[in-house]
């Protein structure tokens, strides 16, 4: 028996190759196939198994059903557009020397099931958690389905009499779950990936409250509304998508001639996919950046809409890859890339700058103003004086509050919240300055510790 956890760090997902005497099943695969592809190499790709109807990403389990017509699994209440098989709370599937029980585990969706993997001997060994149990946390009841009959509490009460099934499960049984720190389906994850149910027993805060009223209340308490693109992808894992190479086979490659004419389209959106740096320096005008060392799909599919049609800019060889990781959550109107460096360009109207200074350069005065994209919790625990809090996913609510006859100084923790937020605010007419090393900079430095509080 091999298992393999294959991680997609900027997800935060995890998904899983688990092999048995010639033949595999996938769990939760994303959308770009290739790393199971050479996995599975000659040996037999028997089931595609879903643990739900995933909202933070796209799966991948149409584009491996039609290379290897493998049939792809739900559980209860999963009633996709498309050819599957339904499996029942305690069904068994074999796999060569080794079996998967279905484990109904709804809450976090309706659909959700866990698998749990019994060995060669028949004893429990593993689960599959989807997104019912997290490291050190649980599935938030997801609001992206939007249920017309079914409340979060409601939810959130089902979860916990799920949970109360996979306890039951042996203390050395490996909990594998589906994401990992850094997701949005979740409040409170660890950053270990894999587990026992025995550690989390005691270690996991929504494993210990004394009763189902206090889990409902903690778990449904500050649950944000789903960015756009999270029922976007729903409805894609429902009711399919276009395949990785129909889209990619279409791209356009524009030289600046061709792609100018974009520029000042409102139906269109440039998305900038190089550092913070180089954007700074030098990018087209109302291009917004998200730069793909940083939680760049995320990142985009919270701020930008899931169906704009969508012009890359990127370093020359990184072009694919931003294609694919923006597939990743659903943006399918990508129309082409830039195929020249923006280096080559002479300054034009079609050239623009980002304002940059450091922590060591500021002095705050009455006359700043001093917006910082972090989150609402990083906010409170530390942050400059006279500055707003304007986290970066709520920015384009916040936008009409705003005064574009002033200059604006925007910072984040490290840099890529703030250089996202630049772009947008300059997008939307703004005059903005980046404090480049942002409140690191300041905490870093005594020499403006006078600034924090």
């Amino acid at each position: 028996m091999i298992i393999k956890q294959i991680y997609t760090k900027c997800l935060a997902q995890a998904s899983y190759y688990i092999e048995s005497d010639g033949e595999v099943v996938i769990i939760d695969p994303i959308r770009d196939i290739d790393d199971y592809v050479s996995l599975i190499g000659n040996k037999k790709l028997k089931y595609i198994l879903e643990t739900h109807f995933h909202a933070d990403f796209v799966s991948g389990h149409l584009e491996l059903s039609k290379k290897y017509s493998a049939p792809i699994i739900f559980g209860p209440n999963a009633s996709p557009n498309y050819s599957f098989l339904s499996k029942k709370d305690g069904e068994i599937l074999k796999l060569g020397k080794i079996k998967f029980q279905i484990l109904h585990t709804p809450g976090h969706t309706l659909e959700s099931i866990s698998y749990l993997l019994l060995d060669e001997k028949d004893k429990q060994y593993a689960v599959f958690t989807g997104d019912t149990l997290f490291i050190g946390d649980v599935g938030i009841p997801d609001v992206a389905q939007r249920y017309e009959d079914t409340t979060k509490e409601e939810l959130a009460s089902i979860l916990y009499r799920s949970l109360k099934k996979l306890i039951t499960l042996k203390n050395d049984v490996i909990v594998y779950p589906g994401h990992g720190k850094g997701t949005q389906c979740g409040k409170n994850l660890s950053s270990e990936t894999f587990s026992t149910i025995g550690n989390q027993k005691k270690f996991n805060y929504a494993l210990n409250f004394k009763n189902e009223s206090q889990f409902v209340k903690s778990i449904c308490s500050n649950i944000p509304e789903p960015p756009n693109y999270f029922i976007e992808a729903v409805n894609k894992n429902a009711n399919g998508y276009k395949l990785f190479n129909e889209l990619y086979d279409s791209l356009l490659y524009l030289n600046k001639s061709q792609f100018t004419k974009y520029i000042l389209d409102d139906n269109y959106c440039i998305i900038d996919t190089r550092s913070a740096e180089n954007f700074a320096r030098k990018h087209i005008k109302n291009s917004i950046n998200f730069g793909l060392l940083g939680s760049f799909a995320i990142s985009a599919g919270n701020l930008i809409d899931i169906n704009k049609k969508i012009l890359l800019v990127s370093d020359i060889g990184s072009e694919k890859e931003s294609f694919i990781r923006l597939l990743r959550v659903g943006f399918d109107n990508i129309i082409g890339y830039l195929n020249t460096s923006i280096d080559s360009w002479e300054d034009d109207e079609y050239i623009d700058r980002i304002n940059q200074i450091t922590s060591i350069d500021l002095n705050i005065s009455k006359n700043q103003d001093i917006i910082d994209v972090r989150t609402k919790s990083e906010y409170q625990t530390s942050h400059l004086k006279r500055s707003l809090n304007l986290p970066l996913y709520e920015l384009n609510n916040s936008i009409k509050f705003l005064d574009r006859n002033k200059n604006y100084l925007i910072h984040c923790q490290t840099g890529y919240r703030s250089m996202i937020a630049c772009s947008i605010l300059k997008r939307n007419g703004f005059e903005i300055t980046e404090i480049k090393d942002g409140f690191k900079g300041f905490l870093d430095n005594k020499s403006t510790e006078k600034y924090i509080v």
